[in-house]
């Protein structure tokens, strides 16, 4: 069972289908593209999605990749997770990229990425003269092992 958290939002246009969830237990919902565009190999843009968002104090929305774009053309979202803050009242737009070898047609209404909703913790600091040793300790970038 799980609790459902009420967003503002506003559209452009009436003919814009609001953000769905694709299957009853999808974690994000689709955002679909407000205008028409070709996306060239190598090439990257940000691309309308015609909607507005009341985000609740809390929470943020994140913009990930949808698979089936990434597996099929190479198209991805260039900076996923991309966050959307709740005071943002602006346009959500994608970045989008295509790794692709072909270039790529986006139509308006083509689902071009998702949206999870997300709980935000604020961040208390407490300095401290040292941290506590672990077995890893700095060791980073590949450290662990393959």
């Amino acid at each position: 069972m799980t609790g459902k958290i009420s967003l503002g939002i506003a559209r452009e246009s009436e003919k814009l289908s609001l953000p769905s969830y694709a299957t009853p237990f999808s974690s994000g919902v689709d955002l679909r593209s407000s205008e028409s565009l070709t996306l060239p190999p190598g090439g990257r843009t940000s691309v309308g999605t015609g909607i507005r968002l009341e985000i609740p104090e809390g929470f943020e929305c994140q913009v990930r990749p949808r698979s089936g774009l990434a597996l099929k053309h190479g198209v991805t979202v260039l900076n996923a997770p991309g966050t959307i803050d709740a005071d943002y009242r602006g346009e959500i737009r994608v970045i989008l990229v295509n790794l692709g070898e072909e270039p790529f047609r986006i139509e308006r209404g083509d689902r071009i990425a998702q949206m999870v909703l997300a709980r935000v913790e604020k961040i208390e600091w407490e300095e401290m003269g040292s941290l506590t040793e672990t077995e890893r300790g700095s060791g980073g970038f590949g450290s662990t092992g393959k």
